[in-house]
């Protein structure tokens, strides 16, 4: 348990049957009536945020999150296999769970969240970027570059990034698995 004063940045509450992240918070005290902490809240399950007032020294029930590392081994009908990095046990989880699965390609290392007590995986969370090759993209026409113009560019993993119209097919790109957008060329 804790109150609103122990509030930070990143806690973990279980609140309205759901575990939230506290993104935001702003301790409030009006010149008539009781002060209040305003908060932004993040569903870890859903990616929801939602605001919400709680009353000076509120109890709310702390969850403890883990971020365990685990390496990406291949796909099937069951789900998404993964191998925790320090005890090789392979785990499945449901498409759901992770965010841009699309961008994830065999070897990749992601960070799975576990709620400690319980035992009960949340989510999976790609490296906030990715570098992969395009394997198919239309050539870009020259002197075509007057607006911020990009064309659709498949990578090895098979997903859709938009990319800019200099970007040719076989060159590594950095890409932002938060946007699924294109950040950069990256050179070898």
């Amino acid at each position: 348990m804790a109150s609103t004063a122990d509030f930070k940045n990143g806690l973990c509450i279980e609140y309205n049957h759901d575990i939230y992240s506290i993104v935001e918070f702003q301790h409030v005290k009006p010149g008539k009536g009781p002060a209040f902490v305003r908060t932004k809240l993040k569903s870890i399950r859903t990616g929801k945020v939602v605001d919400n007032t709680f009353t000076a020294g509120h109890k709310v029930t702390t969850a403890r999150i883990e971020r365990r590392p685990h390496q990406f081994l291949y796909k099937d009908d069951i789900g998404y296999h993964f191998m925790d990095s320090e005890s090789y046990e392979q785990t499945a989880i449901a498409e759901e769970l992770i965010t841009n699965p699309g961008l994830m390609k065999d070897g990749q290392e992601v960070e799975v969240l576990v709620h400690a007590e319980k035992e009960e995986i949340l989510g999976c969370e790609l490296p906030q970027f990715v570098e992969l090759v395009i394997t198919y993209t239309e050539p870009g026409l020259k002197g075509d570059t007057a607006t911020n113009a990009s064309k659709p560019a498949t990578v090895e993993t098979g997903a859709t990034v938009h990319v800019p119209l200099f970007i040719n097919q076989d060159e590594k790109i950095k890409i932002d698995t938060r946007t699924n957008s294109y950040v950069e060329r990256v050179k070898e």
